[in-house]
């Protein structure tokens, strides 16, 4: 770099994580103690793929640990999505019917959080319930762990995830970026590599050194189209009558999926929205369990209070592929919180933010001022005489 001294433009919104700040303490104050759980990590992307929030932790001043990009954890049922989008990726649909009943892979045979098993089910209502047998089926019968792994990584995930047959399960750790990353190609209709943290890099005099538009990443296809939009339809059931219903939101259609590992040691809520992708992560830093804490507890209430802000005074876009007609209420059972605290559940009103529109006339101008031709001054005398 010609100097040492540099401006750097960072997709940072102040707001929105000020809100995720906020909405994870807010959690751990309310509930921590009850479920045994000391800590959380958020990452929200914009489906641009803009780093709008990170949140490392309860506290800096405590720990300066980054559990939002350092710390792996096991991912649990939050890693199905990956193991479905290989089967759409197969030519799988929503409506493929599939024995939900017990399965066994050489002497691993996994079990349902209910103890139960299912006859024939769709794999729709096989995610929308997070039945354990049918992912491992999948793998299992139709696709091996391959290229599940394969997909993964082409999705943006970076963690090393195991080829072992319990990987289905999400047995591998993951970071939280890992997961918003992850989530957000299925947000983007299928497209990765867009995640970014910086827009432009300029000197101290103003000359423009680097900019994401022309310098950064250029997106890839990790998902064919029709397999994206097929994980989105199945997504955006499991807040409407699955295990995160507590992540729906009042104004725009939300999809996503929880996570819970073995003994209750990590929650997860992964979920998106046609604006924002966002992560979340409960759990305790020396790896005790909580007490039965689940994904679809405070991962998604924490999840739901916070995107309820940052999807104020804003365009609201849908989520590709699926109608964004908002369902009828008495489908959407979206659990509250257990509190009678109504008035400090209410989030704080975002302040409004520039349309679509105009951000794209601002753009149009500034790339017009950028090519338009020098203004050629003209001469003036270098002498004034004094009258």
């Amino acid at each position: 770099l010609p100097s040492h001294t540099l401006v750097v433009r960072t997709t940072l919104d102040t707001g929105i994580q000020k809100a995720a700040e906020e909405s994870a303490e807010y959690h751990l104050r309310q509930f921590g103690k009850e479920y045994h759980v000391t800590q959380a990590a958020i990452v929200v992307l914009e489906t641009n793929g803009a780093v709008r929030a990170i949140v490392g932790g309860r506290d800096y001043g405590e720990s300066q640990f980054n559990r939002a990009t350092a710390a792996l954890r096991q991912a649990g049922s939050s890693f199905k999505p990956y193991v479905y989008a290989a089967a759409m990726e197969k030519g799988m649909t929503p409506k493929t019917m599939i024995s939900g009943g017990a399965v066994s892979w050489g002497n691993w045979s996994p079990q349902n959080y209910s103890r139960q098993y299912l006859g024939q089910i769709d794999l729709t209502t096989a995610l929308v319930k997070s039945i354990n047998t049918v992912p491992v089926r999948l793998a299992k019968d139709y696709l091996t762990t391959a290229p599940i792994v394969a997909l993964a990584k082409a999705m943006g995930v970076e963690s090393v995830i195991s080829s072992h047959k319990t990987m289905v399960l999400g047995t591998s750790g993951m970071t939280v970026m890992d997961q918003a990353t992850g989530y957000n190609t299925f947000a983007t209709g299928g497209l990765a590599g867009v995640r970014h943290a910086f827009t432009q890099v300029s000197d101290q005099n103003g000359k423009l050194l680097w900019d994401w538009k022309t310098d950064g990443n250029k997106p890839h296809r990790a998902l064919t189209e029709k397999a994206a939009f097929n994980m989105n339809i199945m997504l955006s059931q499991v807040p409407e009558w699955g295990t995160g219903r507590r992540a729906a939101l009042p104004m725009t259609r939300v999809a996503g999926k929880t996570g819970t590992t073995q003994s209750y040691r990590d929650a997860w809520f992964v979920g998106f929205t046609g604006n924002y992708t966002a992560a979340v992560w409960f759990g305790n830093d020396n790896f005790t369990p909580t007490k039965e804490l689940t994904g679809g507890i405070l991962p998604a209430m924490t999840w739901q209070r916070f995107m309820n802000y940052a999807h104020q005074n804003i365009d609201l876009k849908p989520i590709p592929g699926i109608d964004p007609a908002m369902p009828k209420q008495d489908k959407v059972a979206a659990a509250k919180p257990a509190t009678a605290d109504e008035e400090a559940l209410k989030a704080a009103e975002r302040p409004r933010v520039l349309s679509n529109a105009t951000v794209t006339s601002l753009r149009e101008i500034g790339q017009a001022l950028k090519e338009a031709p020098a203004l050629k001054l003209p001469d003036v005398p270098t002498k004034i005489s004094a009258r």
